[in-house]
């Protein structure tokens, strides 16, 4: 991936201009970006970390700060901003910290803000982020919670169903699914049975987290060789150790 920097504000200031004169000078590639969805959507790149500039006493659009806490969990990337601690102190109170990679008050330190790009880009090339997870269950208040569970370990993105897991692994890599067996229209074997069909998505390793206990059910999925499957009633210790011990065993294979 390119090392890019995408800045969002509301206009191109000359400070910002300064910013991404010496982040060029740094080998960082850089752009400015309009405070609007359909600008921020058209710009958006995979490789690049996204920049929140904030003016003085500037409110972040709701369509816009929405957008991006979506897109952030989806893509399991995290937010900059940069603003007046007054600024930012607001704003955080809408933005899941886990969500936030770093914040900078103004007036910005240009010096701080390049080493810390630079850093992050070395970790991410290096592959020492967290691993990420993919949880798909139809039960909303479920989802926050194992959400909750494993964000401080992992990198944790949620859908809501299987069609969605499956056009979001459609432009988004994953290192594990924790995937529900019973949900309406795209059932969890169902799910797992188009994901192992699929040269893409084959090798993805699938957990199944679900309520299911019967025998019946727990046939239904074995030829389709999951990773685990886990009850509904495991608790937050047990789930973060069996997925742990599961990572853990699977550098040692490499």
């Amino acid at each position: 991936m390119d090392n890019q920097v995408m800045i969002i504000g509301q206009k191109e200031s000359f400070i910002i201009r300064v910013l991404m004169k010496k982040m060029d000078e740094s080998d960082i590639k850089s752009c400015f970006v309009s405070a609007s969805v359909s600008a921020i959507d058209a710009a958006w790149n995979e490789g690049t970390v996204p920049v929140y500039y904030m003016d003085s006493h500037e409110a972040i659009a709701r369509d816009v700060l929405q957008f991006l806490k979506d897109r952030m969990l989806q893509e399991h990337k995290q937010l900059v901003f940069i603003g007046e601690k007054a600024d930012i102190a607001e704003v955080m109170k809408s933005v899941p910290a886990d969500l936030v990679l770093e914040v900078f008050e103004r007036p910005l330190n240009n010096e701080a803000f390049i080493s810390a790009m630079i850093g992050h880009f070395i970790i991410r090339d290096l592959g020492d982020y967290k691993k990420s997870i993919l949880v798909v269950d139809d039960d909303a208040t479920y989802l926050n919670l194992v959400r909750d569970w494993l964000k401080d370990s992992y990198r944790v993105s949620v859908v809501s169903s299987g069609m969605q897991a499956i056009k979001w692994l459609g432009n988004n890599k994953v290192d594990l699914i924790l995937l529900d067996h019973e949900m309406p229209v795209t059932s969890g074997p169902q799910v797992l049975e188009m994901l192992r069909s699929d040269a893409e998505t084959a090798s993805i390793p699938v957990m199944f987290l679900t309520g299911k206990s019967d025998k019946q059910s727990v046939m239904q999925v074995v030829n389709l060789k999951p990773e685990g499957y886990m009850l509904k009633n495991i608790g937050k210790d047990e789930l973060i150790q069996k997925l742990d011990t599961f990572f853990r065993n699977q550098r040692m294979a490499f």
